[in-house]
């Protein structure tokens, strides 16, 4: 992972855990031809109250520390699941339910999955 896509992992997934986030897997789709991108990063808040403030800090403190603003976000209007788009990383919050439903982690099979342990 170059320096430039660690600090983007780093500071996404800090976000992530200040509002509480559970179970974050970032998945390295670098190594697969046509993905959409070097990295998802997939979590979930318990309600559509936390997704939304997951994504706001995820929004907020990344652009504060790397000067990056999501170049696309969908899914606000209700909160089931939310994606903000860096280009090289993908943030996906989801409530549990949508998460098991779509289940991302297992979408791309050859990726490299990290799970990060949940900070309570």
């Amino acid at each position: 992972m170059q320096a430039s896509d660690k600090k983007l992992m780093d500071t996404i997934t800090h976000a992530i855990q200040e509002k509480k986030g559970r179970n974050i897997v970032i998945a390295d789709l670098s190594g697969i031809e046509g993905a959409i991108c070097k990295y998802f990063v997939i979590c979930q808040g318990g309600s559509a109250h936390q997704v939304d403030a997951i994504a706001g800090e995820v929004s907020d403190y990344t652009r504060e520390q790397t000067g990056q603003k999501a170049i696309g976000v969908s899914g606000l209007e209700n909160c089931i699941w939310v994606a903000l788009d860096y280009g090289d990383a993908i943030v996906h919050i989801f409530q549990p339910e949508a998460r098991d439903f779509y289940d991302l982690e297992h979408l791309w099979a050859d990726a490299k999955l990290t799970a990060l342990p949940n900070i309570d």
